[in-house]
């Protein structure tokens, strides 16, 4: 049974620590030790029982229980009905509480929110429960804000202003005295600092930073993006010029501590748009009939050493952040886009992952260490993809780089579709073993000089796209697998996917076989191949963004830990990030343990290593969040100019409150109101996901075609309103 069939979801945390509390509130002047506790909730295995003894320590450190005796526990009688939680403020103002271990989220209304924002964490008394009734509870303490910086617009008074935010979950507005206005105007979109929330007062008391500009401007708009998840749009002055600082060149002396590639052939895949080149591949045929193939990362941590300002400013971004028209990069320039970038005909040092491969693509042998490698080509993903589907290296014009039409040697082309055919073996057996295929179609815009957008293209991913996929993703398992397989375990970064809830898969077959779709729950294996087909099914199809959506919804997040448990999505035991320092600091992590561990280092410290990991992955879901708020954001400033022009939509969602639409021919969504549907008063239907007129019974179902209109559009709230005009016959 594998690692990741053991462990099975991440909820066994919870279960384990849901189990503590059973055993010991049931007997509440009993103590209890590890082993008495695992008998009761049936834990048997030993990494189990491990992780049971560490959520002891750990819940006796939380103060939720008490430890008796060495090694005994015991519930705190007193305070059984209060939790610690996470708040998960709705948009009608009322919360719920997210409590580790506990089956159902607790409710609190607004009047008994006790001045708690939105993902604070805040202590939590729970209500005796009533028979039919929710969990319910008020909020008693607030332990730590999320955040205390927001985004709003400044309404003037006379001798002081207001701050109105424009998180729709943020139920207050904020008051700046007089002295703390700065030179923010009515009207200005700022960035305010709560400083304090005094008892009697009816709003927080804050200090306008920054000044974004006026509502709706391009810019304004795309920092308040950045501002609202607390994501910088520029590097401090001390840290550019500390990184303008670094000797970049390439040295004789540290050339010869590296394995010498400059004479292998070896080029770079990229979009034609890209700016940084952080991972090459070279090819050379060994004598005895096998490849050898190398995957070349940017050795972005020959540069970014421990505790220096670059390495804090890095780790405190732990991601690039990628705008519809803006990089918001990790590194300054001068490393991302110059020194790191693997960019032709200039000597770089690399960090390498090189395997011999035969021809049925197994791997033979394996070596990882420093490198220095001189790239000989560039190519764009289209040029790429022109070679694999023409047998040949004629680049015309129209997709050249170049600006021109050139030809590429017969060597490089050999290498390409030599790389191609075995990159397409080794995702047909991941493919075997139970790996998703996710091919989303992505959204992009073409975007005139003034960043405004003029048109909708989809983003797919082909044979190019693949090749290159197929070759970091072996290096990552490789990578992964060489430090994690070998006993004692090491301390090392491992990227984490575990398995879907089935409740949300159950969820999802109910939608999807509304379409003629169903998945096969029989085993592990046969979800992902009935996955697999489901999504291959809808290419092409009305449904297909629907249900490559809510297919993603239905998976777990992956994630960054030291906790090894494999990636359900990929079918791989061992999985890390090796492949893009430049752009996630995780990989900058991966880079120095993997060096530290060739060298014969002892094993790192893994709480350290696990919180670095924690704050990786929270920094990775607010970029995401911020690039999609960029993505809804141009969205709508498209949909400015199309007022007037029908469209057809698939309805996306179905809320109480309204339908959401997706436009088929461009992806935009926006939402139909139910008030503002005029021949029939509409009701929610839960299970039907559909809204059913009372007098008619005229229904609006999940996935059904539509016609629509743009009704409003708010580029200051992302908000678009569509007017419905009938359905699509």
């Amino acid at each position: 049974m594998s690692q990741r069939k053991k462990k099975g979801q991440n909820n066994k945390s919870n279960e384990i620590t849901k189990g503590i509390f059973t055993v010991l509130e049931k007997e509440p002047g009993k103590a209890f030790n590890y082993k008495q506790i695992a008998a009761k909730i049936g834990l048997t295995d030993t990494k189990d029982r491990n992780d049971l003894i560490k959520k002891l320590v750990s819940l006796k450190e939380k103060k939720r229980i008490v430890e008796e005796s060495r090694g005994n526990y015991k519930a705190i009688a007193s305070t059984k009905s209060y939790h610690t939680g996470r708040v998960d403020i709705t948009g009608r103002g009322n919360a719920y509480i997210i409590v580790e271990g506990l089956d159902e989220d607790v409710f609190i209304p607004f009047n008994k929110l006790k001045k708690a924002f939105h993902k604070d964490t805040v202590e939590v008394y729970i209500f005796p429960k009533r028979k039919g009734k929710k969990l319910e509870g008020e909020i008693t303490k607030i332990i730590s804000r999320n955040k205390m910086v927001f985004v709003g617009i400044v309404e003037m008074q006379k001798s002081f202003a207001f701050v109105r935010l424009t998180d729709h979950r943020m139920y207050t507005d904020i008051f700046i005295p007089k002295e703390k206005i700065g030179t923010a105007e009515n009207g200005d979109k700022v960035i305010v600092e709560i400083d304090e929330w005094p008892d009697k007062a009816d709003s927080p008391f804050g200090t306008i930073t920054e000044v974004l500009g006026k509502p709706g401007e391009h810019n304004t708009e795309i920092h308040a993006i950045l501002a609202e998840y607390g994501l910088p749009y520029e590097f401090p002055v001390e840290v550019e010029r500390f990184a303008n600082q670094l000797d970049t060149s390439i040295k004789k002396e540290e050339i010869e501590k590296r394995r010498d590639l400059r004479d292998t052939l070896t080029f770079t895949i990229d979009p034609k748009d890209a700016k940084d080149f952080d991972d090459a591949l070279s090819f050379k045929i060994l004598e005895n009939g096998n490849y050898e193939i190398g995957i070349h990362i940017a050795d972005v941590s020959h540069y970014v050493t421990p505790d220096s300002i670059l390495d804090e400013e890095a780790y405190n971004r732990a991601t690039s952040v990628y705008l519809v028209d803006r990089v918001v990069p990790m590194l300054p320039e001068v490393l991302s886009n110059n020194a790191c970038s693997l960019r032709p005909n200039e000597e770089k040092y690399t960090f390498s992952a090189i395997f011999e491969i035969d021809d049925k693509a197994r791997i033979k042998d394996q070596w990882f260490g420093r490198t220095v490698i001189n790239s000989n080509e560039r190519f764009a993903y289209e040029e790429a993809q022109h070679i694999i589907e023409n047998q040949n290296g004629n680049i015309p014009e129209e997709i050249s780089i170049r600006e021109k039409a050139y030809s590429v040697s017969d060597e490089v082309v050999a290498a390409t579709l030599t790389m191609d055919r075995l990159a397409k073996i080794m995702r047909k057996q991941r493919m075997g073993e139970g790996a998703i295929s996710f091919d989303k179609v992505e959204v992009r815009f073409n975007l005139n000089e003034n960043s405004e957008p003029v048109g909708v293209y989809f983003k797919e991913a082909r044979d190019a796209n693949k090749l290159i996929e197929e070759f970091m993703l072996l290096a990552n398992r490789k990578v992964a697998q060489f430090i994690g397989k070998p006993k004692p375990e090491k301390t090392f970064v491992y990227r984490v996917h575990d398995e879907p809830n089935e409740d949300k898969l159950m969820a999802l077959n109910g939608i999807v076989s509304r379409f003629g779709h169903s998945l096969n729950f029989k085993d592990r294996k046969s979800i992902s191949s009935s996955l697999n087909k489901l999504l291959e099914d809808v290419k092409g199809r009305k449904e297909q963004n629907l249900v490559d959506t809510l297919a993603i919804r239905s998976m777990s997040k992956a994630i960054y830990t030291v906790d090894n448990i494999g990636h359900y999505g990929l079918a791989f035991d061992y999985y890390t990030h090796f492949t893009s320092p430049i752009r996630r600091y995780p990989d900058v992590m991966v880079h120095r343990l993997l060096q530290h561990y060739l060298d014969g280092g002892a094993s790192a410290k893994a709480d350290v290593y696990q919180d670095k990991c924690k704050h990786s992955s929270d920094m990775e879901s607010l970029a995401a969040n911020a690039e999609r708020d960029s993505i809804k954001y141009m969205q709508i400033k498209f949909m400015q100019d199309h007022q007037d022009k029908e469209f057809i939509g698939v309805i996306s969602g179905v809320t109480e409150w309204g339908l959401y639409v997706e436009i088929i021919e461009n992806k935009c969504e926006g939402m139909i109101r139910i008030r503002d549907i005029k021949d029939d008063y509409y009701t929610f239907d839960e299970k039907e996901y559909a809204i059913v007129g009372e007098r008619h019974k005229k229904t609006y179902q999940l996935g059904d075609e539509v016609i629509v209109m743009v009704k409003n559009s708010d580029l200051i709230k992302r908000h678009l309103d569509f007017s419905l005009l009938g359905k699509n016959k």
